[in-house]
């Protein structure tokens, strides 16, 4: 059984080999990168390791695709995992639990990979992961914010500083040219961002099935276009 013939078919024979040569990693497999992670199996990445400290929640039930009623209260790195060699057991999967951040960033050496999905939450890690990268020469994509969000047909890819609307972007744009990196290729969305008062009264961020998914699988497309060289 070849489970990459229908790929093949769009992208060629030539594109597979190239994907199971290379080695990715996505930091955060919640709503955004578990998507992404699992496109990159179903397309044929050879290598992935996942990078995420966080345990799947019931709250993570209404977007996330490694979230099921029998993974809660497993770590994501792990539910990722077993899913992943549930789609194709040849993938080498490396999950790595931790929560990246100054602090850990010399744990992973980023050199190792020959692209990067950044699908992290926090603003400060998100920077320590793309100042790191760039300084190494390796690819990085990056998503913007995906809560609060309820068109996926808003997602575009982009260069970080010709982004708007997002709120997250308009940070990251600050904070990367005072880091000095000059670009950064995103995927975010230019709807406005949604919010109804919770009924605990707490400020918690919003989200849907559709726009954190949506944004995963654009990551995926353009790692694979860019490793393959397929014209996206």
């Amino acid at each position: 059984m070849d489970i990459f013939e229908r790929t093949r078919l769009v992208a060629g024979g030539e594109a597979l080999e190239k994907m199971k040569r290379s080695r990715v990693a996505v930091f955060g497999v919640g709503g955004v990168g578990g998507y992404a992670a699992e496109a990159l199996v179903r397309c044929g990445v050879g290598a992935l390791d996942i990078i995420d400290a966080d345990t799947v929640s019931p709250s993570n039930l209404n977007r996330q695709i490694i979230a099921t009623a029998q993974t809660l209260g497993m770590p994501k790195v792990q539910a990722a995992r077993l899913r992943a060699l549930s789609i194709n057991p040849d993938v080498k999967i490396t999950p790595l639990p931790l929560f990246y951040s100054a602090e850990t960033a010399d744990m992973i050496d980023l050199s190792q990979y020959d692209y990067i999905a950044d699908a992290i939450d926090t603003v400060s890690s998100k920077l320590e992961l793309i100042k790191r990268a760039k300084a190494l020469g390796v690819p990085v994509i990056s998503s913007m914010g995906t809560g609060n969000k309820l068109h996926p047909q808003l997602l575009e890819v982009a260069d970080i500083y010709s982004t708007s609307v997002c709120p997250l972007a308009r940070v990251m744009r600050r904070e990367l040219k005072k880091a000095g990196v000059d670009s950064l290729r995103v995927v975010y969305s230019k709807e406005q961002p949604r919010r109804l008062e919770a009924e605990s009264g707490r400020r918690t961020v919003g989200s849907t099935p559709f726009v954190p998914a949506a944004a995963g699988l654009i990551i995926a497309s353009e790692i694979f276009c860019a490793l393959t060289g397929v014209e996206a």
